[in-house]
């Protein structure tokens, strides 16, 4: 299946880079056909959890967003559940078993994953991939995401 293009922006502020998760989030209400995995890619210090933080301010408003990292995955409960991952310490199939990700697949939650580029085989095919990189000064990023 090809990926069309959801939309794509430059931010330049930490704020900014939260308003496009909460764009994506809303957008995602709005077209209920849009799958309910979100696949976060960049790299470390580009973003991700800023983007989730605005994500979450629209699905879950009031949750205390922080990254995952030791955790593996925080739960963001309110109208909607969000489940936020981060993959960075999964290097294999027995890491990722061991995370419990696949019992999250069969709920009726958003998923939303950082480091997806360490677990690219395991993702379902109806997700949405959102990619962050640095743009041209310090704090610009280039934010592309796309859909099935």
């Amino acid at each position: 299946m090809s990926k069309d293009l959801l939309f794509e922006l430059v931010t330049h502020t930490p704020e900014e880079t939260e308003a496009a998760g909460a764009r994506l989030a809303r957008l995602m209400e709005d077209r209920a056909e849009l799958p309910a995995f979100v696949a976060l890619y960049g790299d470390l210090g580009v973003g991700k959890t800023a983007f989730v933080r605005g994500f979450a301010s629209v699905t879950s408003p009031g949750s205390a967003v922080r990254s995952p990292t030791f955790a593996l995955v925080n739960e963001y409960d309110a109208r909607l559940t969000v489940q936020h991952f981060d993959m960075y310490r999964v290097s294999g199939w027995d890491d990722l078993y061991s995370t419990g990700f696949f019992d999250y697949l069969d709920t009726d939650n958003v998923l939303v994953i950082e480091w997806s580029e360490n677990i690219d085989g395991a993702l379902p095919e109806n997700t949405i991939y959102v990619h962050m990189e640095k743009g041209e000064t310090e704090t610009e990023r280039i934010v592309t995401i796309e859909g099935i």
